[in-house]
């Protein structure tokens, strides 16, 4: 997903009790999707109900945020809106990936390959609209804001971020950066222990930040000139140009100064360049939301989970005692330890 730059931006690890006190704009879709491919059995089955719901996105959702909670994090929550047409073709690609991978995952389960299954389900998540639905009305119920994007998600949390209305955008893409976001949060939702797909063995997955300011010192290029290095190598809305990787396209915009002097160089050019641009610097945003946390509804978080979506009644109840608030609105202290979402 989004375009990956990681071989040349510098970032930091965490801790993340390192994030008490402040506010983050996470991209729901990337998030729920991550949730979606982490937490399930070990045959890659995903946890489900009595009528065969999925419901890993849930309890991935409950009980991470309980952990945000306890540390003094404010999450909030922004949903994708109507993706740009642009992305129509990258959609259908990545549909026809998670049906071959959900073959293959079948397949594998048949056989008896439970190694290959694991690691060929964990490439078949699907976000469907029971899933954004029932995301949606439980992070409401826990008292999270949830916010309606115009077009894509991560652009609406990297635009609050820029506002200064929340201190950082979280999402596993890079594209974050490209839409402006002044510190990009990676591996918010999936910091812990977790097993390798295919492997008998566990990696410890840190918190990263990445500061946009430090990226462009770094690699000594605009938000500009950075925006033509992605359109070049390629993002979510385009091809790239072909054996051009990121290190390449650095020097060649470096060097060059923008695309029209690498598509000169190169004699390639890419179609709607302008426009692909266009959806970086000016893309559809909203300032129609608000902020605020507020203490979960716990009858309503027992009745949807338990009695919709047969959660035992003890670990809801226990998770929710994880959200105390201060009179204030504010987390409470954090408490000595942190939970895993392992630890389910």
């Amino acid at each position: 997903m989004g375009v990956n730059i990681s071989d040349i931006v510098p970032s930091e690890k965490i801790e993340l009790q390192s994030l008490r006190g402040r506010t983050i704009a996470i991209d729901a879709y990337n998030a729920i999707y991550q949730f979606l491919s982490v937490i399930r059995q070990p045959d890659g089955t995903p946890l489900r109900d009595q009528r065969g719901r999925v419901t890993s996105h849930l309890t991935g959702l409950l009980y991470r945020n309980a952990n945000f909670i306890e540390l003094g994090i404010r999450p909030t929550y922004v949903f994708d809106g109507v993706p740009p047409v642009k992305k129509h073709k990258t959609i259908a690609e990545r549909s026809e990936r998670r049906a071959k991978a959900k073959k293959d995952w079948e397949d594998s389960v048949a056989k008896g390959d439970y190694k290959a299954a694991y690691a060929k389900a964990t490439q078949s998540s699907k976000i469907t609209n029971e899933i954004v639905e029932s995301s949606r009305i439980l992070l409401t119920y826990l008292g999270m804001p949830v916010i309606q994007a115009p077009e894509e998600g991560e652009a609406q949390a990297a635009y609050m971020a820029l506002k200064g209305d929340v201190w950082a955008a979280s999402s596993q893409d890079f594209d974050s950066l490209l839409f402006g976001a002044p510190r990009l949060i990676r591996n918010l939702t999936l910091a812990g222990k977790r097993k390798m797909p295919g492997r008998d063995v566990t990696r410890e997955i840190s918190v990263e930040v990445i500061e946009l300011q430090r990226v462009l010192s770094e690699t000594k290029l605009t938000r500009e000139q950075l925006i033509d290095l992605c359109i070049l190598i390629g993002t979510d809305f385009n091809e790239g140009i072909m054996g051009i990787g990121p290190k390449k396209g650095l020097k060649l915009i470096r060097e060059q100064g923008g695309l029209e002097g690498a598509f000169k160089l190169l004699q390639v050019e890419i179609e709607d360049y302008q426009e692909l641009r266009h959806i970086f610097l000016d893309f559809e945003h909203t300032d129609d939301y608000g902020l605020v946390w507020q203490p979960p509804n716990e009858g309503k978080v027992m009745e949807f989970l338990c009695e919709q979506y047969d959660f035992s009644r003890a670990r809801v109840e226990a998770a929710l005692k994880r959200y105390s608030l201060k009179p204030d609105g504010g987390p409470k202290a954090p408490p000595a330890t942190q939970r895993s979402l392992d630890g389910f």
